[in-house]
């Protein structure tokens, strides 16, 4: 997860120092109230005890790690890729400290002062290190983001690992490891793993560790640092680990018919905004409000002697109300509070952010009451998580929505999978919605035979993201740019907000329509629908002819260079690149815009009046080239919105530019 740079500064001026003074305990997760109020309780793993992962100190870090090899864990207990790996980072060093570096008969003997042992044949030690509780460690130790896996020897980092990493990953890394210091002493391709959650290894002989009740002393969930509480299942249960990551969740005993499901941090069920007020924050209750928390924040930044601020602020107040026990509200006084402004990074005033569980992103639209309302609707939406469908549901969201970003998974998508498609929400607000589904009826509608996969439908129409490896698909700025460039309906209404999206660098289809004769509005916009889409099918098949002629021109070098037997000639052919992302055609969108309440904006620009002219489809041009200032120039003006083919056609063959009225 990405961690925003004031999360250090912080937490090490606010949670390391509590009202009492006391530091902050680290707690871990017990399946009873008794247990978790003594502490991390030893588990069993291969028959034998095995005693808690250390919990390091920030203060004294550095002396404790100074002498062996130290593998820790940079964490938030609020992060939900830390919370989804730690059930294999526990079975992971349960694994390792039971081992026996030199084979022996099963014993339940975990004394590490035994010879025989993973900890002293080694001096190889697992630990974990909370970054909220101890802010200012993890900063030095340049941690930017969780979980973050460093290796230690004698004091000094020897490498690093970040991300949510599988068992098989963080056991090369291990190994790695291990083999530096006693060469030779392991396996040959590495050892027979557990699945995460398991008690014995695949090779253990010894009896079957008994069934353990839920308030034994034993029976504390995998997961060391999850903030909140959890039941374990019985070790005799078939445990999965996607299950094991979920705290008081049903185990699954066939996950090959049951889709794993995504983990996310547990949800508040304390009422937002009872007040209905917007709360105003310091750096100090900032962080513990909004980034300690998974609360959602609507939230301004400004300055008091700014002018949009004084006139943004009554409506703040009243969307502050209008979000009583929905969504909280808040803001920031930046003259106040600089240095949290700072940290935050603003490009002026006032700049309002949606933050979530430590992520953020920037509201860009317009501030009215009525802007701001529909766009926290639509954030309260966004935080109950991707809405899992079936084909009946998307059918009715299709009735609704524009744009419908459709995730395909089943059973074997992972954990990691499901974290990346929630990330994916927060940037998706106010433009699109984001659904997931496992219905074998969709899959069939758009052909989908492989998983996980993602495609947007924009009426009716699907375009497919492209993912090479599965590794793409959990590329959240990948995913992402393909969201953006594909996420406007396909004749969308041109805003204040959307402007510069819909026309920059582009040809532009635009209807000058008007709400106030509905039924010519309504087949006006069809009309240019139905030529939007008529273009796009023209211009599918002239891509798809434009590479095909490609294709065959490289075919041909191919063949003229093996029959002349030229080599060299044959390396150049086949080094050809056929790329067709490097297009010379100018792209080409369509919109349309309000006439009459842009009226006076299309009047000067266009010379244009729909109260007199009537509804005009014009085709537009911007034109950068010729000087520093962005001049808006028509190349055709049309009397009505038949024949937009014919025209665009011959618009992008032909620039004719037409300076503005």
């Amino acid at each position: 997860m990405r961690v925003l740079p004031i999360l250090y500064t912080l937490f090490a001026s606010s949670v390391i120092a509590q009202s009492s003074g006391d530091k902050v305990e680290k707690k871990e997760v017990t399946a009873d109230a008794e247990d978790a109020a003594d502490g991390p309780s030893p588990t069993i793993f291969n028959g034998v005890e095995v005693p808690p992962i250390t919990i390091l100190d920030g203060e004294t870090f550095n002396a404790t790690v100074k002498e062996g090899l130290w593998f820790v864990k940079h964490h938030s207990p609020y992060c939900p890729h830390c919370l989804h790996v730690a059930p294999t980072w526990q079975t992971l060093y349960e694994f390792y400290f039971t081992s026996k570096p030199v084979p022996a008969g099963p014993s339940t003997d975990s004394s590490s002062s035994s010879l025989n042992t993973f900890t002293a044949y080694y001096d190889y030690h697992f630990g974990n290190l909370d970054c909220i509780a101890f802010g200012t460690a993890c900063k030095e130790h340049n941690v930017g983001s969780f979980p973050t896996f460093v290796l230690y020897k004698d004091g000094v980092e020897v490498k690093r690992l970040e991300g949510a990493k599988d068992m098989k990953t963080l056991s090369q890394f291990v190994e790695s490891s291990l083999d530096s210091v006693r060469p030779g002493s392991r396996p040959v391709g590495g050892p027979e793993l557990p699945a995460a959650g398991d008690k014995t290894s695949k090779e253990y002989q010894g009896p079957q560790p008994a069934d353990v009740k839920a308030t034994g002393p034993v029976a504390a969930a995998p997961v060391a640092t999850s903030p909140v509480k959890a039941t374990a299942p019985s070790a005799s249960e078939d445990v999965k680990e996607e299950e094991t990551k979920a705290p008081s969740t049903t185990v699954k005993t066939n996950p090959a018919k049951a889709p794993k499901k995504p983990v996310l941090p547990p949800k508040s069920t304390a009422i937002p905004n009872t007040l209905g007020k917007s709360i105003s924050f310091t750096a100090e209750s900032f962080q513990k409000q909004v980034t300690m928390t998974q609360e959602p924040w609507f939230i301004k930044f400004y300055a008091p002697w700014c002018h949009h601020c004084q006139a943004m602020a009554p409506n703040w107040i009243q969307l502050a109300k209008e979000m009583k026990g929905k969504l909280n509200i808040g803001e920031v006084n930046c003259d106040v509070e600089a240095r949290l402004c700072k940290e935050v990074r603003l490009r002026g005033y006032p700049t309002i952010l949606f933050f979530r569980g430590g992520e953020r992103v920037e509201y860009e639209g317009l501030r009215g009451l009525g802007d701001f309302v529909s766009y926290a609707n639509k954030a309260i939406d966004v935080g109950d998580g991707v809405k899992d469908i079936d084909a009946l549901e998307f059918a009715e969201l299709e009735e609704k929505e524009e744009v419908i970003f459709l995730y395909f998974y089943d059973h074997a998508t992972t954990t990691e999978d499901f974290a990346a498609l929630e990330r994916l929400t927060l940037s998706l607000i106010g433009h699109a919605k984001l659904v997931k589904t496992n219905s074998a009826k969709l899959a069939e509608r758009y052909k989908i035979t492989t998983w996980p996969r993602l495609l947007v439908s924009r009426d009716g129409r699907p375009t497919y993201y492209t993912a090479l490896a599965p590794k793409d698909m959990r590329d959240f700025r990948q995913v992402l740019n393909w969201m953006q460039s594909v996420w406007l309906p396909i004749v969308p209404e041109l805003t204040a907000s959307n402007s510069r999206e819909i026309m920059d660098g582009k040809l532009v289809v635009l209807g000058i329509l008007t709400r106030e004769r509905p039924d010519e509005f309504l087949m006006a916009k069809k009309e240019i629908k139905s030529a939007a889409l008529e273009w796009m099918d023209k211009q599918t098949l002239a891509f798809q002819r434009e590479r095909q002629e490609l294709r065959d021109a490289k075919q041909l070098r191919l063949e003229e260079a093996e029959d002349r037997n030229d080599q060299r000639a044959l390396r150049a052919a086949k080094s050809i690149r056929i790329n067709m992302d490097k297009s010379e055609q100018k792209e080409v969108g369509f919109a349309w815009v309000d006439g009459v309440f842009w009226e006076r904006w299309i009047r000067t620009t266009y010379g244009i009046e729909v109260a007199k002219d009537g509804e005009k489809v014009i085709i537009n041009d911007e034109d950068v080239s010729t000087s520093d200032v962005k001049i808006w120039n028509i190349t055709n003006v049309c009397c009505s919105n038949e024949d937009i083919g014919t025209r665009l056609s011959l618009a992008t063959l032909s620039w004719h530019h037409v300076r503005p009225s």
